[in-house]
């Protein structure tokens, strides 16, 4: 009996954080217009052309210097995602970089860490749906760390995601239950490495 009134109220517990979770996820967009940054990097995955126009449309705006495209396929051509995306030639012939080294969310904050640290840039705006936002920021705050680098968010909807009963959903009830369970992972590696001596983090070039 204790046994099972002990897995109830665990169960209790990550449902009450699935629901705040989904309910930060929601909140996240619209999203306001961003500080100007260095630079602005888009996390690719699901929908990654709408995550690429978004950020070329902040470059557009003058909310950062260049873009970073993290990765990146490596079997598709820089104008072949320029045509996907429907971009603005003359931004992204100038302003756009491909990072092709990452294959998923850590290697991701490690590609974007290497090219901040490359282009001397100490701000930068992110660019990702909103349910994969919270993880790819604990991951690259692992990485990119305070106060030396400032990162700022720029989430981009989801709609099946934004309904208000979106667990009716079995679509949208996946998506958020795997993305969640995901950032508890990486949530309890970062509390687990806390315990211990600090890890590596980048540090910026001094120009």
């Amino acid at each position: 009996m204790k046994t099972l009134a002990a897995l109830l109220v665990l169960a209790l517990i990550w449902a009450s954080g699935l629901m705040a979770f989904a309910t930060r996820v929601q909140q996240s967009t619209p999203p306001a217009d961003p500080p100007p940054a260095d630079g602005i990097v888009v996390l690719t995955g699901a929908n990654s052309n709408e995550r690429i126009a978004a950020a070329v449309d902040l470059l557009a705006a003058h909310r950062g210097r260049r873009v970073l495209v993290s990765g990146v396929n490596r079997v598709v051509s820089r104008e072949e995602l320029r045509t996907a995306s429907n971009t603005v030639r003359r931004l992204y012939d100038c302003c756009v970089d491909l990072g092709f080294n990452s294959v998923d969310t850590v290697s991701n904050a490690r590609e974007t860490a290497d090219w901040a640290k490359t282009m001397r840039f100490q701000s930068l705006t992110i660019v990702t749906m909103d349910y994969h936002m919270p993880r790819a920021m604990l991951e690259l705050r692992a990485v990119l760390r305070p106060p030396a680098f400032t990162l700022q968010t720029y989430a981009v909807p989801t709609p099946m995601l934004k309904a208000r009963e979106w667990w009716r959903s079995p679509r949208a009830t996946r998506l958020m239950v795997v993305e969640y369970s995901k950032y508890l992972a990486i949530l309890g590696r970062e509390l687990v490495l806390g315990l211990g001596p600090p890890a590596d983090s980048v540090a910026p070039q001094k120009g």
